[in-house]
């Protein structure tokens, strides 16, 4: 993910950091010196990175510290807060409101996945219950009313265009008053893709902003721009009020740091990102979690969230009741499975826990992980009620396991994996046997119950490893179970 290997440079200096047997001013200028190297060759303007170290140096005086004081703490929480600061301009969006007409207007560079970005936009809006629009006002790039109609038909969205008229002022217009009378509360208007040498597009935007007026203007950034976003970025907000960010194709490999860039010159907050090309891969951006789960801090309450997304709240209690038995079925394992599926990309929902980085399973490993779950779903199809809902695995001997091998269409080997893989986590849901459930079964309930020694029985040695052990588990379970994360994680006032 874009990011990510700023984000693992920056982890690093903080470990090299804490690890330093006294922290003085030596040790306080190389790791602001590694994080502003990080931070550089990620493409964040060379200003914003130098402000940040003289703003952290003067909040961290060593010197004025009394002794009881933990400088490692104050000097992390300073780190993470400037690089919130750099993301958060201080002031919130407009935020539409369902029910009541938003005319939304989207402008951005060429190429930068504007037009695909509006329609997530309508659709997120779509399953939150809004009932939006999508108007296409870019003339100027061949197909891309095309591209607009093919997205917007495949979300059941309704849209508004033309092939013959050349005027993106005009269709704007005429867009506008036909889904106002359709009482589409979120009217999205698509406009041509532009670069700051082009005077005459900066000009049809503007035009097409003073007669459609819109509520909120929102710059579509790629996340791979590198050093020309601020630039490209501040253009844009002296040609129109934008009001908001959003940043494209965080799911590649570029280095992203211009995203940061394009904050601090439009001064906009950047309220979504793209993650992906699915019509879904769209996500609500919320500053703390993500610098959180940038430094390999993790995103727990986003992991609940997930969690509560996928499992219904009717099932919720019925889970965890079998999770305190420790009895695990197949059929378990089949729910279990298809959760992790809705979840979203295995790699995105393993760095929201603390302490696991996106590092730790490459592009490659998720695609592969999530297609072996995907071939022991087809496998598990094929089974009769009595073997998913057995608790024991001998149950199903060579025969059987012939029959569903055919019935799937998959080697014997594979279904044999299958099974394997059935008691190793048979065998870790065992071991969470006499978790103390919450009265009311409620899931967000579960991570103050259970505790580090669940958790350092069920993780992995190697992953337990890196965490720092039982005790590095204990506290990031006392971070995971506070009120307030990130003041759980700094030692900052609850």
């Amino acid at each position: 993910m874009a990011l990510a290997q700023l984000g693992g440079s920056i982890a690093r200096a903080l470990r090299q950091m804490s690890n330093a047997t006294i922290i003085d001013e030596k040790v306080l200028s190389e790791c602001l010196n590694e994080i502003s190297r990080a931070l550089l060759q990620a493409d964040v303007q060379f200003k914003m990175v130098r402000d940040m170290q003289t703003n952290i140096k003067r909040i961290v005086n060593l010197e004025d510290l009394a002794a009881g004081h933990n400088k490692r703490r104050i000097i992390q929480q300073a780190i993470f807060n400037e690089l919130c600061k750099m993301l958060d301009p201080g002031k919130p969006s407009f935020t539409p409101k369902k029910g009541k007409t938003s005319v939304i207007m989207f402008v951005g560079l060429q190429g930068s996945g504007k037009t695909t970005t509006c329609t997530k936009y309508a659709y997120y809006h779509q399953k939150k219950g809004w009932k939006p629009a999508l108007i296409c006002a870019d003339t100027f790039r061949a197909g891309a009313f095309d591209q607009l109609k093919q997205n917007a038909t495949k979300a059941k969205i309704p849209f508004y265009g033309s092939y013959m008229e050349s005027d993106p002022v005009k269709i704007a217009v005429e867009g506008v008053e036909r889904f106002k009378k359709e009482n589409c509360d979120l009217i999205i208007v698509d406009t041509s893709g532009r670069h700051k040498q082009e005077a005459a597009l900066f000009e049809e935007m503007r035009q097409v902003s003073e007669a459609t007026k819109p509520d909120l203007v929102i710059f579509v950034m790629d996340s791979s721009i590198g050093q020309a976003a601020f630039d490209q970025a501040q253009a844009f907000k002296q040609s129109v009020a934008v009001g908001a960010v959003i940043v494209t194709k965080m799911d590649g490999h570029a280095k992203g740091g211009g995203a940061l860039s394009a904050v601090a010159a439009t001064k906009s907050p950047v309220i979504f990102i793209g993650t992906g090309e699915h019509m879904d891969e769209f996500e609500v951006f919320d500053v703390k979690p993500f610098v959180s789960r940038l430094l390999g801090m993790g995103d727990w309450s986003g992991f609940m969230d997930k969690i509560h997304e996928v499992v219904p709240t009717d099932q919720q209690p019925e889970l965890l009741q079998k999770l305190s038995e420790g009895s695990f079925t197949l059929r378990l394992m089949y729910e279990q499975f298809q959760n992790v599926l809705k979840m979203g990309p295995i790699g995105q929902v393993f760095s929201m826990l603390p302490g696991f980085s996106s590092e730790l399973m490459p592009k490659g490993h998720e695609k592969e992980s999530q297609a072996k779950i995907k071939r022991y779903m087809t496998m598990m199809d094929s089974m009769t009620n009595a073997e998913l809902d057995s608790t024991s695995p001998k149950l199903i001997n060579q025969s059987r396991i012939l029959r569903i091998a055919r019935g799937s269409g998959r080697p014997v080997k594979d279904v044999t994996d299958m099974l394997e893989e059935y008691k190793r986590l048979a065998k870790v849901w065992s071991k969470m046997k006499g978790l103390k459930i919450p009265k009311k079964g409620d899931m967000s309930a579960l991570s103050r119950n259970m505790n580090a020694q669940h958790m350092s029985k069920v993780l992995p040695p190697q992953l337990l490893k890196q965490v720092g052990g039982v005790g590095g588990l204990q506290s990031l379970w006392k971070q995971m179970g506070s009120k307030d994360m990130m003041s759980g994680m700094f030692g900052g006032d609850r």
